[in-house]
């Protein structure tokens, strides 16, 4: 999956000029935290988050009476709270890379930039979402999980078990059991309907599936 895919693209930009004021109204109206800056071309200048906004309108409220704040605040434009240098993306970039970006640099958006030209911005709501896709969460699926060593041919036996069983998988993924060094962990959803004969049958192939927490990880070990 990539960027181009899952990236907003009906976007709310604000100019250096726009007053902060005007950037905190668009922000709540439309319940967003970043407004990438634009020079009306869709050349993008800098970015502007929620927390800017609330430092800014913190800065001096300690020092000022409200009639000396509000005069100040009117005063201020995005251009002198935007952080200019911004870490970009582009739409061929892969959803897994743009999700290290923003956890390496501690950010909570990246704008999409192809041609010089801001066409797009994803947020770490919208990774949340490809995740959830991606794990096929839904109120009518169960989740089930096997540790099992690496070996070649292992999801093709599990896909051979559920088709015998007539169970339709609706994701599957591998994620690596942390402190655990060759151990994985399958994390298999199937419709809660068949989530009794999916764990018969596997129980009866030898997997040992989990579908529910467990603090004590060595009986399911391989």
């Amino acid at each position: 999956m990539y960027v181009g895919w899952s990236m907003i693209t009906n976007l709310h930009t604000v100019s250096p000029e726009t007053a902060i004021f005007r950037a905190r109204e668009i922000m709540e109206e439309h319940r967003i935290s970043h407004l990438p800056v634009t020079d009306g071309k869709a050349h993008l200048l800098g970015i502007v988050t929620d927390r800017d906004l609330k430092e800014a309108w913190a800065s001096p409220a300690t020092t000022l009476s409200i009639h000396e704040l509000t005069y100040v605040l009117q005063k201020l434009t995005i251009a002198n709270i935007m952080t200019k240098k911004v870490i970009t993306a582009t739409p061929d970039m892969t959803i897994e890379r743009a999700a290290q970006i923003i956890l390496e640099h501690k950010i909570g958006a990246l704008p999409v930039v192809m041609g010089g030209r801001l066409v797009g911005i994803i947020t770490i709501t919208d990774l949340m979402e490809v995740l959830l896709t991606a794990v096929g969460m839904s109120e009518d699926t169960r989740r089930l999980s096997l540790l099992v060593g690496d070996r070649i041919g292992l999801l093709a036996d599990l896909g051979r078990c559920m088709q015998q069983a007539g169970v339709s998988i609706a994701s599957i993924m591998t994620v690596p059991l942390r402190g655990l060094e060759h151990v994985w962990q399958i994390i298999m959803r199937v419709k809660q309907t068949d989530l009794e004969g999916a764990v018969s049958t596997l129980t009866r192939e030898g997997f040992k599936p989990i579908t529910e927490y467990v603090e004590d990880l060595t009986p399911y070990l391989p």
